[in-house]
């Protein structure tokens, strides 16, 4: 059990967030959880350590509010912990915002909110609480991108471009980082049943069915499985997302703006 070390989950409010929350608890590790939502205090509330952990062995939750998508968050972030005597040995990045529109149709202020939430602060996160993981020679930290990091389509221009950049640093600090004893992992999940798509009861259940649209819970559990072991990227579902992945490379742009033409997507 880690009953002295601390775990931060960003956007654990809700979600695969509070899903992450809950595993680790389960696994021993007090909680920093931090949201933009007042609701992550209840959230709070409702994570459980493992049923077998002894009664002195209950685990911390600090519930945090902060807007993330600020450029001074990851510091104001950093520096709480500082300030509290909190070390993280797990980083997990998952705040975020899915996004599928055109580019020049959002505002200006959103699309500085999303490249600063998928973007500035997950990368500096890294960069403050790695240095220290560094120094330690332990440490873990998992970023949660997307199988749309793949995607240079229309109306996933924004979403998937920040996402591909989290992605691609991802790997990067997972080969600097490994050698110190810190595992970075990317963990680039598909379609996932978290309420977050508005679709019929029907296609949830089929896509659940069929491997298509991931639970949380099942999502969760392979992530940290592939974090705690070392490795550097994992897809959730596996097969069908990898294929689709691999089709929508092959597919040139004249057949993009054809789909565009037929207003199929």
């Amino acid at each position: 059990m880690k009953s002295h070390s601390f775990a931060l989950v960003t956007g654990a409010s809700s979600g695969i967030g509070l899903e992450f929350a809950r595993q680790l608890a389960r696994r021993g590790y007090n909680l920093l959880i931090v949201s933009n939502e007042e609701a992550i205090r209840a959230s709070a509330k409702i994570i459980k350590p493992h049923p077998t952990s002894p009664k002195g062995e209950e685990i911390e939750i600090i519930p945090l509010v902060m807007d993330l998508s600020k450029q001074t968050a990851a510091r104001e972030l950093y520096e709480y912990t500082r300030t509290h005597g909190i070390e993280i040995e797990v980083l997990v990045n998952n705040a975020g915002v899915y996004h599928d529109k055109d580019i020049l149709d959002d505002s200006e202020a959103f699309t500085g909110l999303i490249m600063n939430l998928h973007m500035y602060t997950p990368a500096m996160l890294c960069y403050l609480f790695g240095q220290e993981m560094r120094e330690r020679r332990h440490g873990y930290i998992l970023n949660v991108c997307s199988v749309t990091s793949k995607m240079a389509a229309q109306r996933l221009g924004t979403y998937g471009s920040t996402k591909a950049f989290l992605s691609h640093f991802t790997r990067a600090l997972h080969i600097e980082l490994k050698p110190y004893g810190v595992y970075v992992t990317d963990v680039s999940p598909g379609a996932v049943d978290t309420g977050l798509f508005s679709i019929p009861d029907w296609i949830r259940k089929t896509g659940r069915a069929l491997g298509i649209i991931a639970g949380p819970e099942m999502l969760v559990r392979r992530a940290l499985r592939a974090l705690f072991h070392g490795r550097s990227k994992t897809t959730i579902p596996t097969v069908f997302w990898q294929v689709l992945c691999f089709i929508i490379l092959l597919i040139p742009t004249w057949m993009l703006r054809l789909i565009r033409r037929l207003g199929w997507f």
